[in-house]
């Protein structure tokens, strides 16, 4: 049956940006496994592409974000220029951290994006930070802080969380629940009711979403940045999803069961779902289909661009390392 009054624009969009997301992911994964050109860990986000395509929708360039090791996606949705993005996971020149950050530390000011980070809840507290910024300054942007579940069993959740509640702080929190810690179940782990019940008693409006569910999530993240840019004050958005593979690109995730896994990708992975959306709307599979091919042609040629590049220069190794002072001989 064909879907009537539904925002077939705003749905192929977000289609779009979930299959750039997933293509991504698939070629620096080659890189890593086939290519070994990736030095260092990545942690892809396959499976958990409608956060953050829906959160990033409603987004202004120059709204910060902060994220996770799994940042990819985000960092991606917020803007960034793939290319720039795989030369910097390949350690290479004209990288957007200039090839010295990695996949754990990818940054992009230019689009807002302050960077993921390799330690698991830091970006909590530099995210309320960034949200004080905003405040001193007296502008209307705001601040997205997103992070996993990993990160509420942390002392920076708690000291993140109080600090934005304590000071009105423009930022809305977004706990991406993919339910692994690493290889930890993070149900075993957790005390209490999990993370939406520790920001309600700290005193954040919070909301709740299938984060599989790129629409729900859009729609959900628009309300909640709209009233934070509207009344100054934070919000927490508790997203749950399911990451499809392992904590890192060569984590065969033994420790969970393979036929379970499979089955709740084949029921639950958020591009198969909206893609039935779009097609119950009157999509045809063909405009479909070519959506993902665009998205794959895209990356392919971001890994090879991003292959032919040089590695930095040997004189440029302390170039942008931040010492005690300037210049480094001071704190010598």
């Amino acid at each position: 049956m064909t879907r009537t009054n539904y925002d077939t624009g705003r749905g192929l969009a977000l289609l779009a940006m979930m299959e750039r997301i997933r293509a991504f992911e698939r070629q620096a994964e080659l890189a890593a496994t086939r290519d070994k050109l990736v030095l260092g860990a990545i942690h892809l986000s396959i499976g958990q592409e409608a956060c953050a395509a829906g959160i990033m929708q409603a987004l202004r360039r120059d709204d910060l974000l902060l994220s996770t090791h799994r940042g990819h996606g985000h960092t991606l949705a917020k803007g960034a220029d793939p290319a720039a993005m795989m030369k910097e996971l390949l350690g290479r020149e004209g990288g957007c951290c200039g090839g010295k950050g990695g996949s754990m530390h990818i940054a992009d000011f230019g689009v807002g994006m302050l960077g993921a980070n390799g330690v698991v809840s830091a970006n909590i507290t530099i995210g309320a930070g960034a949200a004080h910024g905003i405040k001193l300054l007296g502008d209307d942007r705001i601040c997205v802080d997103i992070f996993g579940d990993g990160a509420i069993n942390r002392g920076p959740f708690l000291e993140g969380l109080n600090w934005a509640a304590v000071f009105d702080l423009p930022v809305l929190f977004v706990c991406e629940d993919n339910e692994w810690s690493a290889t930890t179940r993070t149900a075993d782990m957790t005390g209490g009711d999990g993370a939406a019940a520790r920001a309600e008693a700290i005193g954040l409006p919070v909301q709740r979403v299938d984060g599989n569910d790129v629409e729900a999530v859009a729609d959900i993240a628009g309300d909640l940045v709209a009233r934070i840019r509207r009344d100054r004050r934070p919000a927490f958005l508790h997203a749950r999803t399911f990451r499809q593979e392992g904590h890192t690109y060569f984590d065969p995730a033994a420790y969970r069961s393979q036929e379970a896994t499979q089955a709740r990708i084949a029921a639950d992975d958020p591009i198969a779902r909206h893609r039935e959306t779009l097609q119950a709307a009157g999509v045809a599979m063909a405009e479909l289909d070519q959506i993902k091919a665009k998205a794959e042609a895209e990356m392919q040629a971001a890994l090879s661009v991003a292959t032919a590049a040089p590695f930095p220069p040997d004189d440029s190794v302390f170039d942008e390392v931040q010492d005690i002072g300037s210049p480094a001989e001071e704190a010598v």
